[in-house]
């Protein structure tokens, strides 16, 4: 079992600086950045000396990486005993990392060198801008990330999935439709994070009003044999208004919710809406728990995790050293051990998490290009989710 060390959410993230970040390279902005304001180009030295990177590194003596999944423990680790550099990873909610940046930022009193971000918007939209957070991109690798993927540094790809208990239900999931979870049978049975505190679940929303129109709608047609009538804008609002209505559990963690779902003495059925990282409880705690395989019209929902440096890094050959480790098989697959993608084009995929085969063809898919209508449109998500679940 891992032991994770987590940070008590705090404040939202509320202060602004207007440092320009340094700019040494010409991998230029991703499409997530606005024409008015592109993001600043990400970094790339001409060429890389990585031994001469690992004794830089060495001379700084340490390294201190947050990330929102406690598999930072041993990545860490694994990175200790690669290069003999004392890293610590530290489990912190994404949120909460990003504030702590700024802060430190602004204070110009910086102990995080670097972090993984699950939330793509704050990133490109005020870490990046103001200067608190850097790419760097390592040269030798920058032909095995596609161009899209550079700026923000895309260094893999989770996933959220609706999961089940299979023991409770042998034949299967029992929830065979996403509109199946509006319907009375499953009130107070849906299992899932706060939305209110979790990004990914945000941005998921503001993604399936931006593209998820059509399949909701064939979705319910073939559920209940006729149209979909709206009363709100979309598609989409109107799924999570009913959603939200039909009273779901919210949690603080993703371990909540697989315990409420696969425990060993779980008696209810319940359906969890969880990070794939949890079916890692199967083995280390004898949880039952199974993607809902063949779920119309997605099972869950895959979303980027990008990788940034803090601008002030004391420790920054540190850091860039970290970044390239992430970027290999020997660094991520801590990270994607249950399931995922490497933003490395050459690195497979190591398992195929129980229930999700097909990760292309079962998943609602994160556009990495929405990043900024994402935070722009949180708010707005966030108060209808709040009304309709209060």
């Amino acid at each position: 079992m891992r032991r994770t060390r987590k940070i008590v959410p705090t404040a939202l993230l509320a202060l602004a600086v207007t440092a320009c970040a340094p700019s040494t390279a010409t991998d230029g902005p991703s499409a997530a950045a606005t024409a008015a304001q592109p993001l600043p180009a990400a970094s790339m030295d001409a060429t890389l000396d990585l031994d001469a990177l690992v004794a830089a590194a060495k001379k700084e003596g340490s390294l201190l990486i947050y990330d929102s999944s406690g598999d930072i423990e041993e990545v860490a680790k694994a990175f200790t005993a690669k290069y003999g550099i004392a890293m610590e990873g530290v489990k912190s909610d994404t949120p909460q990392t990003a504030e702590k940046m700024i802060r430190e930022h602004a204070a110009d009193n910086v102990t995080i060198d670097a972090a993984m971000y699950e939330d793509g918007g704050v990133l490109v939209g005020q870490l990046i801008p103001q200067g608190v957070a850097r790419t760097w991109v390592p040269a030798d690798l920058k032909d095995q990330i596609p161009a899209e993927s550079r700026n923000p540094l895309l260094a893999l790809s989770k996933a959220t999935v609706f999961a089940y208990n299979p023991k409770l239900s042998p034949d299967g999931c029992p929830v065979k439709n996403v509109w199946d979870l509006t319907e009375p049978e499953w009130a107070g049975k849906l299992v899932m994070q706060d939305p209110l505190g979790k990004p990914t679940v945000l941005s998921f929303f503001t993604q399936l009003d931006a593209h998820g129109d059509q399949a909701l709608r064939e979705a319910y047609q073939a559920k209940y044999g006729k149209p979909l009538e709206v009363e709100e804008k979309s598609a989409a609002y109107e799924w999570i208004k009913r959603v939200a209505g039909n009273r779901p559990v919210l949690t603080g963690s993703d371990e909540d919710i697989s315990g409420a779902v696969g425990a060993p003495n779980a008696t209810d059925k319940k359906i969890g809406f969880m990070s794939i990282s949890k079916f890692r409880n199967n083995e280390d705690k004898g949880y039952a728990q199974k993607t809902c395989e063949g779920m119309v019209p997605f099972v869950g929902f895959s979303y980027p995790k990008f990788v940034g440096i803090a601008a002030k890094s004391k420790h920054p050959n540190a850091a860039k050293l970290y970044v390239h480790f992430i970027m290999t098989e020997e660094g991520v697959k801590h990270e994607i051990g249950e399931g995922g993608i490497s933003g490395n084009s050459t690195v497979k995929p190591l398992v195929v998490p129980p229930g999700l085969p097909d990760w292309q063809g079962q998943l609602f898919h994160t556009d990495p290009a929405a990043l900024l209508g994402d935070l722009r449109g949180r708010q707005t998500v966030s108060d209808f989710w709040r009304v309709n679940h209060g």
